[in-house]
């Protein structure tokens, strides 16, 4: 057993490379379809779950959830995406401060991460440290302050092929991670949308992980824009 989860680490680091050498941010900053001149802009923080490792880049969720909101009739930029695969807490706080300056204000914010703090056996009271850290920078770059910051869940890996022989102490960890996340976003006043139910349909349908066998794939993604986006609607300004 102990060999089994060494090869399962060496798997993930492997992934985590590929990415940060070929998935990287400017990538992300590539216009996706905005017509005419964009008004609304968009910063999505987090880790593989926002890059979306192993997915196409129109398939990612912030992409999804912009091109949603466009068709709505908000005239969105392309998002600026601050994520990469493998990327904890502390790896987000340098991303962001790397990448932006301070002036820079975004009509919405969106925040994803934890999944590779509990993968690391990095401890919940450092993550929720760290955690207050980001929703600090993400409100200090939102136009609306906390009213244009939203937290997106953790989803379960465990349901997925790569996970399942941990499934039930990976579930167990993640709603635990969960838990301060979702109470950190409400001692910011920040809205938290819950998509780790929709995350463990995958144990069910294998049409939502990606062909790595551990990442969401682009219909699990659209499933959680679909959750969220008109409540995301509501934090922009009526047209």
């Amino acid at each position: 057993m102990k060999l089994y989860y060494s090869l399962l680490l060496l798997v993930f680091s492997a992934i985590s490379i590929s990415c940060s050498s070929g998935r990287s941010i400017p990538e992300a900053q590539k216009d996706n379809g905005s017509e005419g001149n964009p008004k609304y802009s968009y910063l999505a923080l987090g880790d593989s779950y926002t890059i979306g490792e192993s997915v196409k880049e129109s398939e990612r969720w912030p992409v999804q959830l912009t091109k949603g909101l466009r068709e709505r009739g908000y005239a969105m930029a392309a998002p600026k995406i601050i994520a990469r695969t493998g990327w904890t807490t502390a790896d987000l706080i340098a991303g962001i401060n790397s990448e932006l300056d301070v002036q820079r204000d975004f009509d919405l914010v969106s925040i994803l991460i934890g999944v590779n703090n509990q993968y690391q056996n990095k401890s919940i009271t450092e993550y929720e440290e760290e955690l207050r850290e980001i929703f600090r920078k993400a409100i200090n770059h939102s136009k609306k302050m906390e009213a244009g910051v939203f937290a997106v869940s953790i989803p379960d890996y465990g349901v997925t092929p790569f996970g399942a022989a941990k499934k039930d102490e990976i579930g167990r960890d993640i709603d635990a991670f969960n838990e301060v996340f979702k109470r950190v976003a409400q001692d910011f006043n920040v809205d938290f949308y819950n998509i780790t139910p929709i995350s463990r349909r995958a144990a069910d349908d294998p049409d939502l992980i990606a062909e790595d066998e551990l990442h969401p794939s682009g219909l699990m993604y659209r499933y959680w824009v679909e959750d969220f986006i008109l409540n995301v609607v509501e934090k922009l300004p009526k047209e």
